[in-house]
Order: C-alpha cells, then sequence, then structure tokens
C-alpha cells in the first residue's frame, strides 16, 4: 500500500511533465535600424549591431544579455555653406528575457530588458571641416534604461523590434538576423 501511495504520484507527475525539444544555450547575431525617439538634438536614423546570448529555461522563456551597439548620425548641408554634421554613438548592456509563444517552427515571442546604457556623440561644422577648429566632443553619459520587445524566429532567422527607452531620450531599432544553437534537439 505504502509503495502504491507513492508510485501514483510520481506517475502523475512523469505524465505531467514535458521534456525540453529546444537547446539550453544560442547566441543571437543581429544588425538593424534604429531611430531616435526625437531627432530635435540633431541626430536622425543609423544602424545597430547586437550580440546577445540566452539559456533557456525551458521552451517557452528564456534569459540572456544583450551587449548592443548604436551608431546615429545626420548631415546638413554636406558641401554647402553652413554645413555640420553630428553623430551619436550608443552602446548597452541589459539582462533580458523573453516568453515564446509557440513550439511550431515559426516561433513568435515578447520580451524585455533593462540594463545600463552609454552614450557620446561629436559634431564637426563648417570651421571644423576647414581645419579652423577641432569638433564638439560631448562626453558620454551613462544612463539605466529598459526595453520591450516583439519578434519571431523560424529556423535560425530572428526578426524583433524593439523600443529603448534611456532616461528623457530613447531609440527604436527594426533587427535581423541569426542565431547559433537554440534549435531543436
Amino acid at each position: 500500500m505504502k509503495k502504491a501511495l507513492f508510485l501514483v504520484p510520481l506517475m502523475a507527475l512523469a505524465v505531467a511533465v514535458s521534456a525540453q525539444t529546444y537547446k539550453k544555450v544560442k547566441v543571437d547575431i543581429g544588425l538593424g535600424y534604429a531611430i531616435p525617439k526625437e531627432s530635435g538634438g540633431g541626430t536622425k536614423a543609423g544602424a545597430t549591431f547586437t550580440l546577445e546570448p540566452h539559456y533557456r529555461l525551458t521552451d517557452a522563456i528564456s534569459l540572456g544579455l544583450r551587449m548592443e551597439g548604436a551608431a546615429l548620425a545626420h548631415v546638413n548641408n554636406l558641401g554647402g555653406e553652413d554645413s555640420d554634421a553630428k553623430v551619436s554613438v550608443l552602446y548597452s548592456y541589459c539582462a533580458t528575457g523573453e516568453y515564446y509563444l509557440g513550439k511550431s517552427s515559426f516561433r513568435p515571442f515578447v520580451g524585455a530588458g533593462l540594463g545600463f546604457f552609454k552614450s557620446a556623440s561629436v559634431t564637426l561644422d563648417d570651421e571644423t571641416m576647414n581645419g579652423g577648429s577641432s569638433p564638439q566632443v560631448v562626453p558620454g553619459s551613462s544612463d539605466f534604461g529598459f526595453f520591450p520587445r516583439v519578434g519571431f524566429e523560424t529556423g535560425h532567422f530572428r526578426m524583433s523590434a524593439e523600443y529603448n527607452i534611456v532616461g528623457s531620450g530613447g531609440y527604436f531599432a527594426a533587427k535581423i538576423g541569426f542565431f547559433f544553437g537554440g534549435g531543436k534537439k
């Protein structure tokens, strides 16, 4: 009788538990297009590069560390009178989490992340471009920020969109890329 009381719950647990069908570790590599929240500071759009290792807790939940760099630029009246250029560089280190909404070959996901963002910028004007003065460099600032994210994976292809909220600013990024590992076992 004691064995039956032990075996029945154990067998019920074995039926309820499903095996993980995806590899635990994956690394995303992505390139994207970034648009700042406001272009009033002189920057327009630019590019992003992302490296993000993940660890899957389950088939549906993964935790990761996103390392991203973004370069945003704006050039006004290039080669003409009163020309100027501004380049802002941002990079971030953020803890991330994702929840996958399916187990088919097409896997949409929602996620979020939070961490540290650092930025710096340089401005060139007519005088600087003609050698009359040195560029105006704005030293970097560090801010805490976060971002919501949506996207999908199919095969080893990944596409995502996120809005990075940093201090009083931020930027939207749409990215495409691929990942190593993390596929079905």
